[in-house]
Order: C-alpha cells, then structure tokens, then sequence
C-alpha cells in the first residue's frame, strides 16, 4: 500500500527520492518523508500530508550537503493515524540507522515488549518502527549490520517491503521483501529500490525483481542478491518497455480522465499479436497457452478483488454461455477462507491489475496447494502473481496510476472475450467467431470516437445530478457486473453512496429506497434478447414510484427514452463487448460527479491503488 525509493549513486539524492515519491503516491498518501546523509549524520524530514507538502518542507529547511544513500516513503496509515510522528523513515534510538516499509508486522506487538524491556525508546504508534530497534539490538549484541538485519528478518512475521540504511555503512542499502512489492533499478554506477516500476522510469528501464525471503544489498556499482540463509542468488535484470510519457498525464487534467482516453489504445496493445489476421483466429500458443494446458479441466474459478472481480463476473457469462464449463467467481479475501472445492481438474484464474493483491495471492497460493492449474491474468511483469502462475497472459495496458482502475479493467474483460474465442476454436473446432475478431481489429478505433462523443453529453447529466448523495444502479445478464463496476466508481472517487444490483432482484428489497432525488441508472441493451425486456419492465417498476431513470441504452431505444429523465445510447455491438462499450460511459459519470463535487479524483481518500495488505 506505501510507496518506497531508495537511491545509492552519484546524483543528488533529494530531487531523485523526491520524483519517486511523486510517481509513487497512488499508493498512499496520508503522510511522507524522506532520510538521506547529512554531514556524516542521518537527516530525516517528514510531514502528514502529501508529497507536495514533503517537498515545501525540503524546500524551507534545505539541507547543507545531503548526500546518498537516502530512502523515500509515501504512506498509507495502518497502525497509527496520520501523523508527522508515524510518518516514515523511522530511525533506531542511536539515530545510526533509517528504515522505511510497506506491509504489516503482524507479531510488532510482541517484539516492541520485549525491545522497551530492553531499554528501546519508541516515537510511534506503527508496527515499522520495531523493525529498526529490532536490528539496532542485534547490533548491539555484537553483530555486523548484515548479520544483524538477517536474524531481525527472521523474526518478523507478516508482510514487508523494507528498506534500510546505517550511516555507519553508507556504502551501501539493504532491501528485504516478503508479501509486498518491491524492485530494484540498475544503473551506471547508481542503483536504485522502489514499490512500483513508475518510480524508476525517470532513471533506469533495467529492473530486477525480487522474490517473497529475499534480500538485496545495493551498492552503487553492484546490487547483491541472497535467500534468508545468506546464499547468494544470481539474477539478470528485464528491460521494462513502458516509457515516460505513458506515465504521464499528457495534458489531462487527471491521470483518471487520461485513461480513459487511453482505452482505445489499451485495447490496441493487448491485442497485439494475439490475433491471426491471416485466418481471423485468436492465437495464445505464443504465451504458452496450448490445449494441453486445459485438457481434463472441469471447473473454473476465477478470484479477484474490487474492479477485477467485476471483470471476473463478466468472464462467467463470456465462458458459460460459450463454452459450457461451469465458472464460479470469488472475491478473493473470502475465498482462502470457505475451504473451497478444488484438485487438480480445477483451473484456478487470478485477476490482478498490479499482480500484488495480498487476497489475490494468497489465494492462488491455497489454490496451487490443492492441486488446480493457474492461470492469472495481470498487467504488470514480474509482478508475484505473475511469477508464482503456471500460464501468465498481460493485458499490455501500459502504467496505471489512477487509483480507480479503468483502462485495466478494460483489458481485463478483453483478455476474457480472447480466451473465450480462442477455447471455442481449441475444444469445439468451431470458427464462428470470425465475425467478431474483424470487429475486435476496428474496435479501438470505434470506442476512440464514442469516447469523446459520449462525454459532452455525460458532463450535462453530471451537472444535473452531482448534488445527489445515493445512487442505484441496474443491469441484467452480462450488464450486472457493470452495473456494480459503475457502482464501486461513483462511490471511489465522488464519494456518493451508490448500489449496484441485478435488476430483477430490485423488487425484493431495494425498490424501497426509490424517491424522487434518488436517480436510478439502468443499462439495457437489445443484444441481451429478452433481458432486454425483462429489464425495460424493471425500470417501468421504477417510474412507477417517480423514480427518475438515467438510462443507458442500446441505440433507437424508444421505449427507454420514453421514460428516462435523462438517455444515453450505447453502440450497437456483439453481445461480447457490452461491457466495454457499458462502462466507459459510467467512468466518464463518475469522474464528472467527482470533479463538480470538488474530490481528489486520482487519490479518493483512504484508498490505495494496490492493496498488499489483508
């Protein structure tokens, strides 16, 4: 959840620790600080607040000569409100040595009553500071400062990112993960460390990934790596392809409303050399898919949280309606916990944006144990996910630094609609989908111009509504994952309380809540058949208790812009990508809202964009 930059090189330390915390703020940003050398001495500057903040206190308190190695942290509060005191880097009672971490230490509880009977002195309420007593009592023991932060390493439980220095040993930093995320950079005569791959595009492309019980020394002209029992491990670094500019706003007003845009060109890349265009055939043999892989298989469960679950549930009635398997769709956090029904004819599918969703892999992790195959489907390489699959397909979405996930869900569903026509072929023999891969080809193109269609019409219903403060969404079918996707979006980032359901369960409960200044956004589409009706008759039910209507609907919609306050058409497509074409329009609704109410639209409050924490 906490961002973390780390620098060891020749550069000035402050600026490089200061540009990766700005990159890294989507993943927390209640409080920041960095440390760096100081005159031989370890200086430490930290504030509640965000980076910008960080920044204006360096500013006003520059430093005389701040030298590497130095750390950077960007918080998302755990143990200990927001607070200058619980901000990180934490420092150990003799101020030798800084260390900042993302995760949690589950058993800090203990060891901090056994470091106070010891004599340490604690200045925070987080679990954090623990671990820099911890290694500083080790020290004292008579240990070498590696020897120390192993054994203290052993004897934290939980998740840990960590990153230390000491300015006895300033020649180097040491890095430890287990459960949280976190890179190192690779650069001439400079190295780096950081949570997430956009920190480091301003420096270096050449990433090494670190596994869970690893640690990492960085010096500035080599980076080491060992397993906790201190065997050295050799690893060569990947070359990440993302370029700065992808990672920008370009001229947006938010990364939110850049992604959206960047849908088109999302779908773009994940489709790149996924399609046969010679014989109009999906193609995965490339990523090791082959029909080896599925054969004996009998049941799918695809788990997931948040925005990826609801591209879970659309996958369920992409691969049920097409190809007959039975699907079950779990929220990831409760499904580790009802001892789920898995062996080896099970395929096991994991949906993660960042690859590092701690529910997600713990998941996949039980799942593995049992026996399922795994296949996951993430956008970021090397990501744990990734690492621990069988089979990974990327969706190719470039950098996501919004924290409500748009263009990754986008491509989530679309590696769903590829995988489903491409085991129709596989298992059935049957190419009918010809059809629709030539519509995959032009879509881009389609979605770039109903994008910004759509939205001029989309900002005058948001001025309409955006005083509201509750908010029901329907869908039926293949739509009822967008309704609760619309849902979760107005409520991340405009801060309204709204409801995604089926709309044929309305009458059993949430029909009660229809007023007059409670809108109720339908989605309805003709390519459903009969739903389609079914779901006229849900917003009739609607209107019928004044209820005002925001519908979206398929094209030539007469019977829906009859009783809809406000109407928006929706393209007519093939049933397969309702979803993509449903949901741009309810960002676009959202983002609207969001920003007439005047919210943080790229960091809704208590939100962070990867959740490495249970």
């Amino acid at each position: 959840m906490c961002g973390i930059i780390g620098y060891i090189g020749e550069r000035q330390v402050l600026p490089v620790l200061l540009e990766g915390l700005r990159r890294l703020e989507y993943r927390g940003y209640d409080s920041a600080g960095v440390v760096f050398l100081e005159n031989e001495k370890i200086k430490v500057i930290k504030v509640k607040g965000r980076v910008f903040n960080l920044a204006e206190k360096v500013f006003n308190n520059l430093p005389q000569n701040p030298e590497a190695p130095g750390l950077g942290h960007t918080r998302w509060a755990t143990h200990g409100e927001p607070s200058d005191e619980n901000a990180h880097p934490h420092l150990d009672c003799q101020r030798k040595l800084a260390v900042v971490h993302n995760g949690i230490i589950e058993n800090y509880y203990e060891l901090k009553k056994e470091l106070l009977k010891k004599g340490h002195k604690f200045n925070s309420a987080t679990d954090t500071e623990v671990i820099v007593h911890l290694v500083e009592d080790y020290v004292n023991q008579g240990l070498d400062l590696r020897s120390a932060f192993f054994s203290a390493l052993k004897k934290l439980k939980g998740a840990y990112a960590i990153g230390l220095i000491s300015k006895e040993n300033p020649e180097f930093i040491m890095v430890a993960r287990n459960q949280s995320p976190v890179i190192i950079g690779i650069g001439e005569k400079e190295n780096f460390l950081a949570s997430d791959i956009p920190a480091l595009l301003p420096f270096t492309k050449n990433i090494l990934f670190l596994n869970d019980g690893e640690i990492a020394i960085l010096y500035k002209d080599k980076v080491e790596i060992y397993d906790l029992e201190g065997n050295k491990i050799e690893r060569n670094p990947i070359v990440i392809s993302w370029d700065l500019a992808s990672a920008e706003k370009g001229g947006f007003p938010h990364f939110m409303l850049k992604e959206i845009y960047d849908q088109p060109d999302a779908i773009k890349h994940t489709l790149l050399g996924r399609i046969d265009l010679d014989n109009q055939e999906i193609d995965f043999l490339k990523e090791g898919l082959g029909k080896e892989f599925f054969e004996n298989i009998e049941k799918i469960f695809i788990v997931a949280c948040g925005t990826s679950y609801h591209a879970g549930l659309v996958a369920k009635y992409l691969i049920e309606r097409n190809l007959k398997i039975p699907v079950e769709v779990d929220l990831a956090s409760e499904f580790r916990y009802r001892s789920p029904l898995i062996n080896s004819k099970t395929l096991f599918i994991a949906v993660s944006q960042s690859g590092e969703t701690a529910d997600t892999i713990a998941g996949l992790r039980l799942a593995k144990e049992l026996g399922a195959k795994i296949l996951s489907i993430c956008n970021v390489l090397g990501s744990t996910i990734a690492r621990e699959s069988d089979i990974v397909l990327y969706t190719q979405a470039g950098p996501e630094i919004s924290v409500a996930s748009t263009k990754a869900f986008v491509s989530q569903v679309l590696i769903f609609i590829l995988l489903t026509f491409y085991l129709k072929k596989l298992f059935y023999n049957k190419n009918d989908n010809k059809e629709k891969i030539e519509a995959l080809i032009k879509l881009p193109h389609i979605l770039k111009e109903f994008t910004e269609k759509v939205h001029s019409e989309i900002k005058k219903i948001a001025q309409k509504w955006y005083h509201i403060e509750n908010c029901l969404y329907l869908g039926r079918n293949i739509l009822y994952p967008i309704a609760l996707e619309g849902a979760l979006k107005l409520k991340e980032i405009a801060y309204i309380h709204a409801e995604g359901y089926a709309a044929g369960e309305m009458k059993h409960g949430p029909i009660a809540l229809i007023e007059e200044n409670i809108p109720t956004i339908v989605l309805s589409a003709k390519e459903t058949g009969i739903i389609y009706e079914k779901t006229l008759s849900n917003a009739e039910e609607v209107k019928s208790r004044r209820g005002p209507i925001i519908a979206f609907v398929s094209e030539a919609s007469e019977e829906f812009n009859k009783i809809a306050e406000d109407y928006i058409e929706i393209p007519l497509t093939f049933y397969e990508f309702l979803p993509i074409f449903y949901v741009i329009p309810l960002q676009l609704f959202a983002y609207e809202m969001a920003t007439l109410r005047g919210c943080d639209v790229d960091k809704p409050r208590n939100l962070a964009k990867s959740v490495t924490v249970e």
